[in-house]
């Protein structure tokens, strides 16, 4: 944020510049045609920047969806929660925590879970919040014809029952330890606007969040304003924050030193050293649940054979990857999941070896290499972890073309499949990280054969028999110790069979003006702004 200049010729002269500013910015939205704008939410405050009550947050690609059931990036995930609540929501350490509920009780069977529910909360619509509308949306998530991201969370749900307007009871078919965890990724929709626009709910969003919708450009921003009647006292202290997708590095880190942007996401790791010590700029790190990898196609030749994908985790040597595109801000990969995630066992092996990686190759009919392609998408840091992995895997005769593309193209290309063999993938270089907190959501996505696109995102096409019957005893352990267990086999399993070249686990960099507090990036990635303030 910049400071109110004091002199009054200088007064006019930015009032002026904001005046041209804002009928090039009107012009450009109605020139963009995928822009959309609520019109049932009030438009009580202007775009960010306006005032010293709005701010701007810069990051580096775009949001893919805006319908909280739907959404699995980060930054859509993000987006959601800043108008979205769940029953159970998550602490800045990834603990789940009651927010709509008060209290849960759980059986001691494990199959009946048991909500007490705020009162007096009402959706932004003044739909009123309660049992009916929490059962409402869990029908929306099961119903198989929306085809729903969350369903599978749900699927385990046997019936929602509402004795009163604050109790709702979930009873499940069996146990499945994960299950608060995807409660809390389950954000409630006001039933009103389920019932008369559910199927385009991601451009009229109507939570019960702190912020409420204003406008969407797809590519441009997002912008949620101030919900005047949310029902924790206090809170929000902004009155709109605009999100501006800026996928070039160089151009998110100019927009924190001039005051353009208030907070920015992901900071440049090359340019941290260059900000640091500015008195008018913060660097904040959080250790991470983000893991960077690449997806081999194990589907197809010669990605079908383990001694290719053991040999292309050989070649690759992680120290110097972690060196070169995280500038030393992360850790090697060790397993398939964070050290921060739930249940996570350290693995061995991979080493820096081009010898053995020429062997492997060899042994498995490619003395000489073969040519491949890699995909990713178009910001700065993704091309250049692309291009290293180019450069690295050329060592041992791999050719590899990289190929990048804009967030939304890449998700439907990778989507758009119906059948493991209509995938055009062969090398996909990517992060994850487990939004709902726990190892079913850093585990079943990417590697359980029920989760090829479009239906998860297991890219890599993975399939193993004891992995899949590993993931579904680890969900119905009751006990603790024993899904302990089971999550270190199916990582020992998944790490020796690499269908994925183990990259990093990333540092979480932001940056931010000094005079902005309350803006957090969680460990997955997710950025909270529910106590943003500007002092």
């Amino acid at each position: 944020m910049k400071s109110k200049p004091k002199v009054w010729s200088m007064f006019m002269l930015l009032l002026i510049m904001a005046v041209v500013a804002a009928g090039c910015g009107n012009q450009a939205n109605n020139s963009a045609g995928n822009n959309t704008t609520a019109t049932s939410q009030p438009q009580e405050t202007g775009t960010a920047a306006g005032s010293d009550k709005d701010i701007v947050i810069a990051i580096n690609s775009n949001f893919m969806t805006l319908d909280p059931h739907n959404a699995s990036d980060t930054h859509s995930i993000s987006a959601a929660r800043t108008m979205y609540e769940g029953l159970m929501g998550f602490d800045e350490n990834m603990n789940v925590i009651p927010v709509l509920a008060t209290e849960h009780k759980i059986s001691e069977d494990g199959l009946v879970y048991t909500f007490t529910l705020q009162e007096n909360v009402k959706f932004h619509d003044g739909t009123d919040f309660n049992a009916e509308a929490v059962k409402a949306n869990i029908a929306r998530i099961q119903d198989e014809q929306n085809n729903l991201r969350l369903r599978k969370s749900f699927a385990k749900v046997a019936s929602v029952e509402t004795p009163d307007a604050k109790t709702v009871v979930f009873t499940l078919s069996e146990p499945y330890n994960a299950f608060l965890n995807k409660v809390a990724m389950a954000p409630m929709i006001s039933p009103k606007a389920l019932a008369e626009n559910s199927a385009d709910i991601m451009k009229s969003p109507v939570g019960t969040g702190p912020f409420m919708y204003k406008e969407w450009t797809q590519g441009d921003r997002l912008v949620v304003v101030k919900n005047p009647n949310y029902w924790q006292a206090g809170l929000p202290m902004v009155d709109s924050v605009t999100f501006r997708p800026v996928p070039e590095n160089g151009a998110r880190i100019a927009m924190l030193k001039t005051g353009e942007a208030d907070f920015i996401y992901p900071m440049p790791t090359e340019q941290v050293s260059e900000v640091e010590g500015q008195a008018d700029i913060i660097v904040d790190t959080t250790e991470s649940t983000i893991v960077r990898y690449v997806t081999l196609n194990t589907m197809k030749k010669p990605f079908d054979d383990v001694k290719v994908r053991q040999a292309i985790n050989y070649a690759i040597n992680k120290e110097a990857y972690i060196k070169v595109v995280k500038s030393g801000l992360g850790s090697k990969l060790d397993s398939t999941m964070s050290s921060k995630t739930q249940y996570y066992s350290q693995q061995t092996g991979y080493d820096y070896d081009v010898e053995k990686a020429k062997q492997l190759l060899a042994e498995a009919g490619y003395p000489d290499g073969f040519a491949t392609e890699i995909w990713g998408e178009n910001e700065s840091e993704t091309i250049k972890g692309m291009q290293f992995i180019q450069q690295q895997l050329a060592l041992v005769g791999i050719k590899v073309e990289v190929k990048s593309m804009e967030g939304g193209t890449l998700s439907d290309q990778i989507n758009s499949v119906q059948t493991p063999e209509e995938a055009k993938v062969q090398m996909w270089y990517v992060s994850w990280s487990p939004s709902s907190g726990d190892a079913d959501g850093a585990t079943r996505g990417l590697f359980s054969s029920e989760m090829f696109p479009p239906a998860g995102s297991n890219t890599a096409y993975y399939k193993n028999e004891n992995v899949d019957q590993w993931i579904a005893d680890a969900n119905k352990s009751t006990d603790s110790e024993e899904a302990k267990a089971i999550y270190a086999d199916i990582q020992k399993t998944i790490w020796e069979e690499a269908p994925w070249a183990f990259m990093g686990v990333d540092q979480i960099i932001s940056g931010k003006r000094s005079n902005l507090e309350g803006v957090k990036v969680f460990p997955d990635g997710s950025i909270n702004i529910l106590k943003a303030e500007v002092k």
